[in-house]
């Protein structure tokens, strides 16, 4: 509800839009240097102090409202997404690593994403009642008391590796090298990353769900129906994560068919073919979390956290890039059109990832 509370604090659609490019370059400039910096110190303590930061910028939004406290919310938030990404994925493929379970990983990595969406979904609909209570206010004490709750429970995540390992010398230009060295030497590793950073291309385009519901010609009442269908088969995928791998491009080959033809039937004002999206956003979802340990099963451990972060890189990249292709296409084009070519991306994936998966 942050939109909102910019509005209500006198914000011009201007600078609303400024604050967001703060959002991002913060974001993309702290991507690998906090990669770097967590393959050197305890990857727990980054993932407490992620949320910490995010909990900060929110009490600045909520108790001291402006546009100078909203830039620097957005460079908090950044920040402690940075912390995170590639920290969490680095920490959980290791400590499975030294229990001989990485096969499970991608089925954690797909029940974690489930679990997120589920969670979404819970707090839009409890928005409502919490802005009826005690306004804007209310929604940011609660995002604040939210943050808190997730330093504790990264509190709770084993990280063996500083007792298993003698300490590493803190120099991060050498991390960043090996980092670097493991992506220009190892063909598999620099395929996954692109890989991983196009399959983005519906997660950017979940943005746009609200206008492609609406192209059905439902009423307003019904729209949220129609993306909470989505959500529920992204939440499916995640949920079916870890099985099946070996049909890995056939089923890209059926998301992009679903997502053509769902966005197709949507432009012609067929509500029902909006569930063909779904199914295309769980296979999708279900598809990343494969590929993501095809990732981290090339990755040494070195800089396995510096490497993953490249990869965020990348993801930030492409939704940058569509979200500038969405900008101008639309002006020629509807939410159904845009969404079908969405779909092309999946079928080269599904040509690229064709071969068996490698053990």
């Amino acid at each position: 509800m942050y939109a909102l509370l910019f509005a209500e604090t006198g914000l011009s659609p201007a600078q609303i839009s400024s604050l967001f490019v703060i959002w991002s370059v913060t974001g993309f400039v702290l991507e690998i240097p906090s990669g770097v910096w967590a393959d050197l110190v305890s990857r727990r303590a980054l993932l407490t102090a992620a949320p910490l930061l995010t909990g900060a910028g929110y009490a600045l939004w909520t108790f001291v409202p402006s546009y100078w406290s909203f830039a620097l919310g957005f460079v908090l938030w950044g920040a402690g997404s940075s912390l995170r990404s590639g920290t969490l994925q680095a920490l959980v493929y290791e400590e499975l690593g030294r229990h001989g379970g990485t096969d499970r990983y991608p089925v954690l990595v797909g029940r974690s994403a489930a679990v997120g969406t589920t969670a979404i979904t819970a707090a839009t609909a409890l928005a409502a009642p919490v802005l009826a209570a005690g306004g804007l206010r209310a929604a940011g004490l609660a995002s604040v008391l939210v943050t808190l709750l997730c330093a504790v429970v990264a509190l709770t995540f084993p990280e063996s590796r500083r007792r298993d390992e003698s300490p590493r010398p803190a120099n991060p230009v050498a991390v960043l090298r090996e980092g670097l060295a493991q992506v220009r030497e190892g063909p598999a590793i620099r395929r996954a990353i692109t890989v991983l950073s196009v399959m983005s291309v519906i997660g950017a385009m979940e943005e746009y769900l609200p206008l492609l519901a609406q192209a059905t010609g439902v009423s307003a009442g019904a729209v949220p129906l129609l993306v909470l269908l989505v959500s529920i088969g992204g939440m499916a995928g995640g949920w079916f994560a870890g099985r099946g791998q070996g049909a890995l491009a056939p089923a890209l080959v059926l998301a992009a068919v679903c997502l053509a033809a769902g966005a197709a039937g949507a432009a012609a004002r067929h509500p029902a073919a909006v569930t063909l999206v779904a199914v295309a956003f769980g296979l999708v979802q279900w598809a990343s979390a494969t590929l993501d340990a095809r990732l981290q099963d090339e990755i040494s451990d070195g800089a396995r956290a510096t490497v993953t972060s490249m990869a965020g890189v990348g993801v930030e990249i492409v939704c940058l890039t569509v979200y500038g292709g969405y900008a101008a296409g639309s002006m020629w084009a509807g939410p159904g059109p845009l969404f079908a070519v969405a779909a092309v991306p999946y079928l080269v994936i599904a040509f690229a990832v064709r071969r068996p998966e490698r053990r």
